[in-house]
């Protein structure tokens, strides 16, 4: 999975299209990303000995990694490559601009 936890990225299909927002948890093995504010849920909880205050709360539920691109400072939405650079590391880049990510 290309995307890691903090990047910044801007979802294409699906009711929140044209948010932009980081990830906050990543799913590697489902192939899911969770993102703050966007595809939000209802949930109605109880009140338990952890959370004394019951009621209906408002959770982010994952979605899928194709649903999203990473936002790169210079260019916008775009897909994300790689190379190695001079130390011999493998980094990821803007197939855009080509710069960093």
């Amino acid at each position: 999975m290309k995307l890691r936890k903090g990047d910044t990225v801007m979802v294409i299909a699906g009711k929140d299209a044209g948010r932009e927002s980081t990830v906050s948890r990543v799913y590697p093995g489902k192939n899911k990303i969770q993102v703050e504010r966007v595809n939000t849920a209802k949930r109605h909880t109880k009140p338990t000995g952890q959370t004394m205050q019951g009621g209906i709360i408002d959770k982010d539920m994952p979605l899928d990694v194709s649903n999203v691109m990473i936002v790169c400072e210079k260019c916008g939405p775009t897909r994300i490559g790689h190379r190695v650079n001079d130390k011999g590391k493998k980094v990821r880049v803007c197939v855009k601009c080509g710069g960093d990510l």
